[in-house]
């Protein structure tokens, strides 16, 4: 079946030119150029990826993606961004937005981000693996995996699709360094080599909302020039 993308976006030419892309590839395309019109067109129709811009008339983009995963859609979301500023960038994916672009973008590092979306990865996304039972604890935390409650201090954490991915992984690879690229390729499902720091974006927000001192994790600790690891 071919997969459907809808385009946020208010910039009629980039609008024209990722129809045209997309189209290109094999992808059936739909685009709005406000964020109402954005959110509406998301919450009626099914789509298999969504592509939003952060900066829309009437609704930003920040606000497209919250209301969107608040109603229960989670559809993957590929933001765009002009502003390049770091802060832009962790507040959309803490507000549940799976990858992000910051423009100009070569439309090939564009056409691969979106198939390592929509690539199905069932390893990672659904049954606990076979050294997880229903529940984790490490430290002040409690992961119960067949509800995706995450509690820290006795109180429920709220975390994104993928921001929860990444932490079951961490915990089934627990005590092991895992390179940016094997979480690139095991988590989002990347299989070529990426220039992105969309891993230590999600990495720093489990430490904000996880760790008892964020600046001094125990926990999700940085092994320089190899990746991550993870201890209980």
């Amino acid at each position: 079946m071919t997969d459907r993308v809808l385009i946020v976006e208010d910039d009629a030419g980039l609008v024209m030119a990722l129809t045209d892309l997309l189209c290109s590839e094999g992808y059936e395309v739909e685009s709005a150029r406000d964020g109402h019109v954005g959110l509406e067109r998301a919450t009626l129709s099914a789509f298999d990826l969504i592509i939003l811009d952060v900066m829309l008339p009437g609704k930003s983009g920040f606000d497209v993606c919250r209301d969107l995963r608040q109603r229960g859609i989670a559809t993957p979301i590929l933001m765009l961004t002009a502003r390049g500023q770091v802060i832009d960038k962790v507040l959309g994916l803490k507000l549940g937005a799976d990858d992000y672009l910051t423009k100009p973008f070569e439309p090939l590092e564009l056409l691969e981000r979106l198939e390592a979306l929509l690539r199905r990865r069932p390893k990672t996304a659904s049954a606990p693996s076979d050294n997880l039972g229903e529940t984790f604890g490490f430290g002040s935390v409690l992961v119960d995996f067949r509800s995706t409650e995450v509690r820290c201090n006795e109180k429920i954490v709220e975390l994104s699709a993928r921001e929860f991915q990444l932490l079951r992984y961490f915990i089934t690879k627990r005590g092991a360094t895992l390179s940016r690229g094997q979480l690139l390729r095991e988590v989002w499902g990347y299989e070529a080599a990426i220039l992105t720091r969309t891993v230590d974006v999600h990495v720093g927000l489990l430490r904000h909302k996880l760790e008892d001192d964020a600046k001094n994790p125990r926990h999700f600790l940085t092994m320089r020039g190899h990746g991550y690891k993870f201890v209980a």
